[in-house]
């Protein structure tokens, strides 16, 4: 019961800071109180059953000033705010006291109690706020401080509190939990390990695992049948054996005979061919049934192990409140997608690198209100913090409309402190400048301040975001605000990745670190100082063979382009050349056996779908190897003149749709089909790489983020080498007017995602471009 009281207590509380943060900015109407009362009787309630008085005592002091605000009764104004708040810090430490102790830390906290019970009281009565409390009766706030960063402003005491259990994040009224039982705990330490998995989600596991069940007794009858048809072989395996038999004893068989023999061995061979065909049939349907429920309960499992972005960043609109008012300065806290779905060991570890960006933002970029205002801003800043799912990963961004970051004094603060010298620092770039950001022990504060100047920086930012194999980017204009942008995995778990062929076999590049893919013609390819080159975005990009990194023996090849893989890391970008690109996979990353120590250039494993093992890049590793190679010795020439092959063969499609299970099905149609298919994640990459390829047919969907497809349409339509190539549009969009508005653009044809259940997909792709192969 006191874990359950824990559990919900974490969630009330974290309704409770929420709500009071919006009052303070809200017009303080009735339906703004309804839900904080609610929470505040909510708590009480369960406060009693577990006999946690001193919880039961403050909740209700809540109560009671929540529902008069909500009857127009008092008026709750800022300084009211600060004493709720406390309030709420004191009945979140109340919910970690162990159940043994809750007598003695009642006892000893009793001042605190009754003087956080007489601060409501006097704000019931419509009176002036008493003197606060003692800091030492104030809980710490709910978000725990990054350790490499200064605490709030006025660091709380500890209070003696012994928890009984780690308390579990705040989960909404559906969710149940799963426990996973392990030995009896010898020790605190070894204690059951809680995890919590929405009631919904654990309902779809359930009916999963029943139809697991159900399909695995399905072939129990199956095997019986096959058996059935072993009987038949036997049967004329024995019939074949008379004839040979006679055969070999010289003796004749009579015509009749012999016709009714090779008639009855006929008919037993059509009955096993029959029953083959059946049962071969019924196989098919087991196979295709027992993949998409294997496939349905690995994403559900996937699933259960999400948290909502919600869970991670309850604490921050706190945290921004109490610093800010430290700093004198007037910020507002903006979170969009916080139901963005977050593997739970990544956003455990999300705590402390959003921390420190958001303190770096309060103290460094965010000026001061009268600065605001003599700058021609709203005097209240703006932190906006936003998650969304991007192409198979999560990409987390952080802006404020702040000073941004002078490159310039960016620059003088380089060279000050040794790390180039002055005549380097004039050659810099701002976005090289703005890597030193990274630096372990780098800062461009004067002077060292609770919040910042230590030089504990973004490295922690970095390390985080490396240790879990994301990337992150800064910009920034000056005088607008700066954007931190962190690319991450959805799930430690499953990565998508390309797959490619290198010397014959697999590999997989993580989606999340390819800059690009593309097709690059032989004859593009040119020689600067001896190293091998091609243009890209009007930048040279080095070009290196696979094969040569991974010291394979160089492959041949007759064909007309090279396929490339873009990879980059902060200070260099190369083209890696692989013999062909396989498609997109979404692959169970499994860590290389310890014995076979650090393999260079090679990540973690995975197995596909037919059973195949394949190693997963690391790219950061392979972009050092390509470094090195360039200053160590001379390169495998990817461009040496090759026989012109004919280019009769498969015709290739480009599919370009944001929706993975929508490219999936698109390109699975396609190649049974027999064609070459590759795929784009949104408009700007499919525009980019229809420019690097050569292809026969684009098929694009409308609604996608950077560029939409409309836009697609117009600019393959609108250039001079590519407007020959049709485009098909198919699109959730229905309407007449969605239809003309795609036609006018220029595509070929405008389907609905319905073509997909009949021929009509497969057929316009025949009447546009034809067979795969003619």
């Amino acid at each position: 019961m006191m874990e359950l009281f824990r559990t919900e207590a974490e969630s009330q509380t974290a309704i409770l800071s929420e709500g009071l943060l919006t009052v303070e900015t809200s017009d303080g109407s009735s339906a703004v109180f309804e839900p904080l009362m609610r929470a505040a009787h909510s708590l009480k309630g369960a406060a009693r059953i577990v006999g946690v008085n001193a919880a039961v005592r403050i909740a209700h002091a809540m109560e009671d000033c929540l529902v008069a605000a909500q009857h127009g009764k008092v008026a709750i104004l800022p300084h009211h705010i600060d004493i709720l708040l406390r309030a709420v810090d004191l009945l979140s430490q109340t919910a970690l006291v162990a159940e043994d102790q809750l007598n003695e830390w009642e006892t000893a906290h009793e001042a605190s109690i009754a003087g956080m019970e007489a601060e409501l009281a006097a704000i019931l009565s419509g009176q002036g706020a008493p003197p606060p409390l003692p800091v030492a009766a104030v809980a710490p706030p709910p978000v725990a401080a990054a350790p490499q960063v200064a605490a709030p402003p006025v660091p709380p005491a500890k209070a003696p509190v012994t928890p009984a259990k780690p308390a579990a994040s705040p989960k909404p009224k559906s969710e149940s939990r799963a426990t996973a039982e392990r030995t009896p705990p010898a020790a605190p330490e070894q204690a059951e390990r809680v995890v919590r998995v929405t009631a919904e989600s654990l309902t779809r596991l359930m009916g999963l695992a029943g139809e697991s069940l159900v399909q695995t007794r399905q072939l129990r009858p199956f095997v019986t049948s096959l058996l059935t048809l072993k009987g038949r072989q036997t049967a004329l395996l024995e019939t074949i054996q008379t004839l040979e038999d006679r055969r070999e004893s010289g003796r004749g068989l009579d015509p009749a005979v012999l016709a009714e023999v090779l008639a009855k061995a006929k008919a037993q061979a059509n009955e096993c061919l029959q029953g083959l065909g059946k049962k071969m049939e019924e196989f098919e349907e087991i196979a295709r049934r027992s993949e998409d429920l294997s496939g349905r309960l690995h994403h559900e499992v996937l699933t259960s192990r999400m948290r909502p972005m919600a869970d991670g960043v309850r604490g921050f609109p706190r945290m921004v409140r109490d610093v800010a008012r430290q700093l004198g300065k007037s910020v507002r806290f903006e979170v969009l997608g916080e139901t963005t779905g977050v593997d739970r060991d990544i956003l455990d570890k999300l705590e402390a690198p959003l921390n420190h960006l958001i303190r770096n933002a309060l103290d460094h970029a965010i000026e001061l209100p009268d600065q605001r205002l003599a700058a021609g801003k709203n005097q209240t800043g703006t932190i906006r913090m936003e998650a969304r799912h991007r192409a198979g990963m999560l990409q987390i961004t952080l802006t404020d409309d702040g000073q941004g970051i002078d490159p310039e004094r960016l620059r003088v603060k380089v060279v000050e402190r040794g790390l180039v010298g002055a005549r380097m620092a004039e050659q810099l770039t701002e976005a090289e400048l703005l890597e030193f950001l990274f630096l372990p022990g780098f800062s461009t504060k004067d002077a060292v301040t609770e919040l910042s100047g230590r030089g504990v920086g973004l490295d922690v930012v970095q390390n985080m975001v490396k240790a879990v194999g994301g990337i992150v980017r800064v910009s920034s204009q000056v005088g607008k605000g700066t954007r931190f942008s962190l690319q991450l995995p959805i799930t430690m778990s499953v990565i998508r990745a390309l797959l490619v062929r290198i010397a014959g076999e697999p590999y997989a590049f993580p989606l999340n670190r390819i800059d690009r893919i593309l097709r690059v013609p032989r004859s593009d390819v040119q020689i600067l100082e001896g190293r091998q080159h091609f243009s890209m975005d009007d930048q040279p990009v080095g070009l290196v063979e696979a094969t040569q990194v991974l010291n394979f023996p160089p492959v041949e090849s007759a064909d007309d382009f090279l396929s490339v893989v873009v990879a980059s890391d902060r200070s260099h970008r190369f083209g890696v050349v692989v013999d062909e690109f396989l498609g997109e996979r979404d692959l169970e990353v499994r860590p290389l056996d310890a014995r076979l120590g650090r393999v260079p250039n090679i990540n973690s494993a995975s197995v596909l779908e037919d059973g195949w093992p394949v190693l997963i890049i690391d790219v950061e590793d392979m972009v050092r190897s390509i470094d090195n190679l360039l200053g160590g010795r001379r390169l495998n020439r990817v461009a040496e003149a090759a026989e012109q092959s004919s280019r009769r063969g498969p015709k290739r499609i480009l599919v370009v749709d944001d929706s993975i299970t929508v490219r999936e099905l698109e390109r699975q149609l396609l190649e049974s089909r027999g064609y070459v298919v590759e795929v784009a994640v949104d408009g700007v990459d499919g525009w980019n790489t229809v420019r690097g390829g050569d292809y026969h047919l684009v098929i694009s969907d409308v609604d996608m983020p950077r560029m939409d497809g409309i836009q697609l349409v117009q600019h393959i339509k609108s250039d001079a080498r590519l407007k020959g190539i049709p485009v098909v549009i198919v699109s959730y969009k229905d309407r007449e007017e969605d239809r003309m508005r795609g036609l006018d653009a220029g595509a070929n044809c405008y389907l609905t995602k319905s073509s997909f259940h009949d021929r009509t997909f497969l057929d316009t792709v025949v009447d546009l471009i034809g067979e795969a192969v003619e």
